[in-house]
């Protein structure tokens, strides 16, 4: 056990908003000892029906300008590696040219990764090294529940972790924490969930929430359903990369508390209009 660890019972999550989930596990961990959470349990609901999360505009333009003051990536960019939305727009609806317009840019999203040698996670879900469909284990999903009635619910499942690869030994290896994602399709809409062997809560985690939510809303889509819950596990949720005291963290900590307050809030929604400036591990 670290000195790090938070000694606690298991913590809970369920909000029909991302924002609102992610302040409240953050909150968790600045007004108790300790930097850990073990086990985080995420659940959110409140997508619309294109798959998009309610989100608390001012936590979100807050961590973002935190996020790059720390010389961070931003929430857009970690989101990113789980699910290339911007790319999804360029393929207009069209699954095969996201997947065609993925592998032609993923040489220069590893390029400008120089701390990560083993891949992304889109880039693990569509090319995985082995299996049915060259690989893309979401083209197998998606082929076997759009021509087949009734398979079994364990089919609807992807690998990210690859112990031929990932099992090096090495202090310190920043890809990938996220192991695996799996669907299920229920009468309210499609659920993803998502499993996590630990998790940077202040660097990573809404991001990761956010590629998660949309990588949820592409599989919807193209299940002919929408997005209804999305449940995220994770075994070890750290806050780490910058102090609890932090002073610069205030503004951050005072929209959390804004958003978990009963108080209505009317911002809730941010702008698509954002750009990707990087690609995150």
């Amino acid at each position: 056990m670290t000195k790090n660890y938070y000694n606690g019972c298991p913590l809970l999550v369920d909000e029909p908003n991302l924002s609102k989930a992610w302040s409240k596990a953050i909150l968790h961990v600045i007004d108790h000892a300790g930097k850990e959470v073990s086990p985080l349990i995420l659940s959110v609901t409140g997508f619309d029906d294109n798959g998009t999360p309610a989100e608390d505009s001012a936590v979100r333009r807050t961590l973002d300008e935190l996020l790059i003051a720390k010389r961070m990536q931003n929430v857009e960019t970690v989101a990113y590696t789980i699910f290339p939305q911007r790319l999804w727009k360029l393929a207009q609806g069209d699954r095969n040219r996201l997947f065609e317009l993925y592998r032609d840019a993923f040489p220069r999203y590893q390029a400008m990764n120089r701390n990560n040698r083993l891949g992304l996670y889109f880039e693990r879900l569509i090319s995985y090294g082995r299996g049915p469909c060259d690989g893309n284990q979401l083209e197998w999903i998606l082929s076997q529940f759009n021509s087949r009635g009734g398979v079994r619910r364990s089919m609807y499942q992807a690998c990210v972790f690859d112990p031929g690869r990932d099992h090096v030994a090495v202090a310190q290896l920043q890809f990938p924490c996220l192991q695996q994602v799996s669907f299920e399709p229920t009468d309210e809409g499609l659920v993803i969930n998502a499993f996590y062997a630990t998790q940077q809560l202040f660097v990573k985690a809404y991001g990761n929430y956010l590629g998660i939510a949309q990588l949820g809303a592409f599989m919807a889509h193209e299940m002919g359903t929408k997005l209804y819950r999305m449940n995220v596990v994770i075994g070890v949720a750290k806050f780490e990369r910058i102090g609890k005291t932090d002073q610069e963290l205030r503004p951050l900590l005072t929209a959390a508390r804004a958003c978990v307050s009963p108080l209505p809030r009317a911002d809730t929604e941010i702008p698509s209009n954002r750009l990707v400036v990087g690609i995150a591990t």
